[in-house]
């Protein structure tokens, strides 16, 4: 039996052909996700943060005063994650967590002033691990791919695990 074609799973316009492993994207983008950690985690060893762990400081460095659910929203994780990543992070010192006055019920996340010291030296370092992982692409490609995965996911972020609130 021949493997499904393109044309067979998306018309005869489609300009994909996912008939060799290499050939499909979703293969692809776990490859890639695979590379870009060791990459970042090769940059990143002396300050062991993982990419999650750094995406939220970046979050709560920006937007300061958020409630798990919002961090969920706006990191693009499930509430069991991110309740572990605060965890982790508040244990180093790097987060504080505390009750919001507005409702009792729920935590309020806060960069502390030891985690902005961490996220500002590690900088270089996490910088370090995208330019290396795009640096096969040429500057315009580079640009045009990161355009790309952004179209990919907001397009496709009703069926992540947890929606992203809004792509900047």
């Amino acid at each position: 039996m021949r493997p499904e074609t393109t044309e067979d799973a998306a018309g005869p316009d489609s300009a994909i052909e996912t008939g060799h492993l290499w050939q499909r994207p979703g293969f692809l983008i776990r490859r890639l996700n695979q590379i870009h950690i060791a990459m970042f985690f090769e940059s990143c060893k002396d300050f062991a943060i993982t990419p999650v762990q750094y995406g939220l400081l970046t979050t709560l460095s920006e937007r300061p005063n958020l409630d798990q659910t919002s961090l969920c929203a706006e990191v693009g994780v499930d509430r069991t994650t991110m309740a572990d990543v605060l965890r982790r992070l508040e244990e180093r010192g790097l987060v504080k967590r505390s009750n919001s006055p507005a409702d009792g019920r729920l935590k309020i996340a806060n960069i502390t002033p030891r985690g902005r010291k961490v996220m500002k030296d590690m900088y270089g370092s996490m910088r370090e691990a995208q330019v290396r992982l795009l640096s096969p692409l040429n500057p315009k490609d580079q640009a045009t791919f990161v355009r790309l995965l952004m179209q990919l996911a907001e397009g496709n972020n009703q069926y992540g695990r947890t929606s992203l609130k809004h792509f900047d």
